[in-house]
C-alpha cells in the first residue's frame, strides 16, 4: 500500500498505458491482418486513441465555456427557485453555513442590495467603503510561466501514457513471453491458456464497456437535444466519461444535467424529464443491454466494485476511482490462475466462496433447513430431483458422514443436522407439511435417519409401503447394503422413482430373513436395485446379494447402484458384477434405465 501511494505518480500513467493497451490491441490486430506492419498499426491505433481523447476533450471545454457564458440569463430562475426551495424548508436552506451558504445567499439577493451599513458608537450609521485590490499586470514571460506551470502535469502524464502505451504495443509478445516464463515456464500449455484467458477476458470486457457508454452517452444527447437542454452534447460525453466510474458516475452527470435544467425553465418540468430520462436509460442499459453484452465478463461480486472504488480513490484519487473497476478485474484474473492469489479471486470474484454441496453442509449445520430447500428449488426449476441429489444432496452427505466417522461433530451440531436433512429430503419429494414436523435427535451417525423417513413414509402410505393389489411388474424393490447409512441413499431413491410416479419400495438386508407377507407375489417385482454407498468395502456383499437376489426372483431385473464419494474417487474398476442387468452410478442413471426397463415390459 505504501509503494502504491508514494509511488502513484509513476504507476497511474504506466496502469493507465497498459488499460489502453488491452482496448487498443484487438484494433492494431485487425490492422496487421489487413496487411499493415506492427509498427504502422500501433501508431495508427494509438493516434485513433489520441485524436479521440482530444475531440472529447474539445467538446467539454467548448461546452463548458458556452455553459458558463449563458448562466448569468438564468440568474433570475435560479434565484427564484432557491427562493420556493428555502420557503418549502422554512429557512433551513439560507441557514447553511460555508461556501454553499454564501451561494444562496447570493442568488436570492441578500448580497445585491448592497453594503450593510455599520452602527457607530454614538448612534450613527456608517456605510463601509468597498475595496478593490488590483494585482499588476502580468509580464509575458510571467503569464507564459504561469500557463505552462498549470497545464504541464497533465501533459506529463499525457505523454509518459502515451510513451508507454507505444511500447507496450510493440513489445506485446515479448512480455507476454516474459510474463509466461515468470509465472509458469515450467508448464506452458497452461500457462499459455492461463495468458489467453486473462487477456481475452480483459479486453473484452474494456471493449464491451467502452461501447456500452458511448451508446449511453449518444442515447442521452438525442434525449436532451429532443428536449431542448442546451448543451445537451456536454451532459452526453460527460455521461459516457463518467460511467466508468460504477455506480456512482452515471447519477454525477444526472444531477448537474437536472440543476441546468431547473435552471433554465421556469417551471419544473424540464428538470423532471431530464431525470426522467437519465433513469430511464440507465436502467435499460443496465438491466437489459449490459447483462447480455459482457453479462458476467467482469467475474465480480457488487460488493467487491464497490468496495474498490473505495480503496483505489482513496490511493489514486479521481484516476483510481475510474480505474478501480478495470484493476480489481486484473487482480481477479490473476488470482483464478496463480496459486498464491488465490484468496483474491475467492475475495473479489463472483462465483460463489462454497461449492453447493458445501453451502448445503453448512447450512445443515446452522440449522438452516428453510434456506437449503428455498435453494434446492430455484436449483430445480431447471434440473430434476435426481439431478439435485447426485450433484448436491449426496456429496453433503457425505461430507457429513466424514465428520461423523472422525467425531468432530457435536451432539448439537449433529441434531441440527439430522433435522435439515429430514426436512429437506421431506419437502423436496413432496410433503406440503414438512416444516410442522418435530426434529428428533440425529441418528446419522448410527445410520437412522433412512430409517426415520422410512418410517414416516410408511406412516402417509400405510403398511408394505403400499397396496399389494397392483398390476404385475410394476414394484421397484430398493434394498441398502453394507452400512445402515445406505438405506438413506436408497431412501432417497425410493422417493426419487416415487416422484416419476414409479411404485419404489425398500428393504433392508434384514428383511431378506423375514418372512414374506401372504399377499405379495414374484411377479409384482419388475427391478430390484441394490444400493452401495462405500462399493469398495461392498464389493463381496454386493455380489453375493445380487446372486441371492437372482435365486429368488428370477424373473426380473437386477440393477447395482453404486454411490461413491465424490471427494476421494475411488477406482471401481475391480468392482465388477456379471449377475447384474445395469450398474449404475447416479440417481439420474440409475432412474432413467427403470424407466426404459418398465417402458418395454408395457408396466409404465
Amino acid at each position: 500500500m505504501a509503494l502504491l501511494y508514494f509511488g502513484r505518480d509513476v504507476l497511474i500513467p504506466i496502469t493507465l498505458a497498459f488499460i489502453f493497451s488491452f482496448l487498443i490491441a484487438p484494433f492494431v490486430r485487425a490492422l496487421r491482418h489487413l496487411g499493415l506492419g506492427q509498427t504502422t498499426s500501433v501508431c495508427t491505433g494509438v493516434l485513433v486513441v489520441t485524436v479521440t481523447l482530444l475531440a472529447i476533450g474539445a467538446v467539454i471545454i467548448q461546452q463548458v465555456g458556452m455553459m458558463g457564458a449563458s448562466l448569468p440569463q438564468y440568474q433570475d430562475t435560479i434565484a427564484s427557485k432557491i427562493e420556493t426551495l428555502d420557503q418549502l424548508t422554512r429557512g433551513t436552506l439560507g441557514s447553511l453555513g460555508g461556501p454553499a451558504g454564501q451561494l444562496i445567499e447570493h442568488f436570492t439577493g441578500d448580497s445585491l442590495d448592497g453594503p450593510t451599513p455599520v452602527l457607530q458608537n454614538d448612534g450613527s450609521a456608517k456605510t463601509p467603503v468597498l475595496v478593490e485590490i488590483h494585482e499588476p499586470a502580468l509580464k509575458p514571460f510571467q503569464l507564459l510561466a504561469k500557463i505552462a506551470s498549470s497545464v504541464w502535469p497533465p501533459l506529463e502524464t499525457a505523454g509518459i501514457v502515451f510513451v508507454v502505451l507505444i511500447f507496450v504495443l510493440l513489445e506485446h509478445e515479448s512480455l507476454r513471453d516474459r510474463f509466461i516464463r515468470l509465472a509458469g515456464g515450467g508448464d506452458l500449455r497452461a500457462t499459455t491458456i492461463a495468458v489467453n484467458d486473462a487477456g481475452e477476458r480483459l479486453s473484452r470486457f474494456f471493449i464491451s464497456q467502452f461501447l456500452v457508454n458511448l451508446a449511453t452517452g449518444l442515447a442521452i444527447w438525442l434525449g436532451l437535444s429532443l428536449m431542448g437542454l442546451g448543451q445537451a452534447l456536454l451532459w452526453g460525453t460527460m455521461t459516457a466519461v463518467l460511467r466508468f466510474i460504477p455506480y456512482v458516475g452515471v447519477w454525477m452527470a444526472a444531477f448537474c444535467a437536472t440543476v441546468l435544467a431547473a435552471a433554465i425553465d421556469p417551471g419544473w418540468s424540464m428538470a423532471l424529464m431530464t431525470l426522467g430520462l437519465f433513469l430511464a436509460v440507465e436502467i435499460i442499459v443496465a438491466q437489459t443491454i449490459e447483462p447480455k453484452l459482457y453479462g458476467h465478463t467482469t467475474g465480480l461480486s457488487p460488493l467487491s466494485v464497490v468496495v474498490s472504488a473505495i480503496f483505489w480513490s482513496w490511493i489514486w484519487g479521481p484516476v483510481g476511482l475510474v480505474l478501480s473497476t478495470p484493476l480489481t478485474l486484473c487482480l481477479v484474473v490473476a488470482g483464478r490462475y496463480i496459486r498464491a492469489l488465490k484468496v483474491l479471486e475467492i475475495m473479489f470474484g463472483e462465483l460463489p466462496a462454497l461449492t453447493m454441496p458445501q453451502n448445503f453442509y453448512q447450512r445443515a449445520l446452522s440449522g438452516d433447513a428453510h434456506e437449503i430447500v428455498t435453494s434446492a428449488k430455484r436449483y430445480m426449476q431447471h434440473k430434476s430431483l435426481a439431478e439435485y441429489c447426485d450433484g448436491v444432496l449426496l456429496p453433503a452427505l457425505h461430507l457429513a458422514s466424514f465428520d461423523f466417522k472422525d467425531g468432530s461433530i457435536t451432539p448439537v451440531e449433529e441434531e441440527k443436522v439430522s433435522g435439515s436433512i429430514i426436512a429437506v429430503i421431506e419437502a423436496l419429494s413432496g410433503s406440503v407439511k414438512w416444516w410442522k414436523k418435530r426434529k428428533r435427535p440425529s441418528v446419522l451417525k448410527r445410520g437412522g435417519i433412512g430409517r426415520e423417513l422410512r418410517e414416516q413414509r410408511i406412516s402417509d402410505s400405510g403398511e408394505w409401503q403400499g397396496s399389494f393389489d397392483v398390476p404385475a411388474g410394476s414394484v421397484v424393490l430398493s434394498m441398502g447394503l453394507g452400512s445402515s447409512y445406505a438405506e438413506l441413499a436408497t431412501e432417497i431413491l425410493v422417493r426419487i422413482l416415487r416422484e416419476q410416479k414409479i411404485d419404489a419400495r425398500s428393504m433392508s438386508l434384514e428383511d431378506l430373513d423375514k418372512d414374506t407377507p401372504p399377499e405379495a407375489s414374484a411377479e409384482l417385482v419388475s427391478i430390484v436395485c441394490l444400493v452401495s454407498v462405500d462399493p469398495l468395502n461392498d464389493c463381496a456383499l454386493m455380489a453375493q446379494t445380487l446372486e441371492r437376489m437372482r435365486q429368488e426372483l428370477p424373473n426380473c431385473k437386477h440393477f447395482a447402484l453404486l454411490l461413491p464419494s465424490p471427494f476421494e474417487n475411488p477406482d471401481l474398476k475391480t468392482c465388477v458384477f456379471p449377475t447384474a442387468d445395469h450398474v449404475s452410478r447416479s440417481y439420474e442413471d440409475v432412474l432413467h434405465s427403470c424407466q426404459l426397463a418398465m417402458k418395454g415390459s408395457g408396466t409404465l
